[in-house]
């Protein structure tokens, strides 16, 4: 099921442990800043994108069902 990568940069610290879990997804930057590399990813990258909403200290990841919006 299709799925979007959402980040809630309020919350976000930048603490890379999303980039330790997922380096397909999420990236930060010299910048000190968190860059998500693909919104709304393949299937396949479901579960690295659960893991690491589920390890975000601040729970600034959600992970959103495409097909439950159209």
């Amino acid at each position: 099921m299709a799925f979007k990568v959402v980040v809630n940069f309020d919350l976000c610290e930048s603490n890379a442990i999303c980039m330790d879990v997922a380096p397909e997804l999420f990236e930060v930057r010299d910048d000190d800043f968190l860059y998500v590399l693909q919104d709304t990813p393949a299937d396949d990258l479901r579960e690295k994108a659960e893991a690491a909403a589920d390890r975000c200290p601040k729970q600034a990841i959600t992970l959103e069902d495409l097909a439950s919006q159209q």
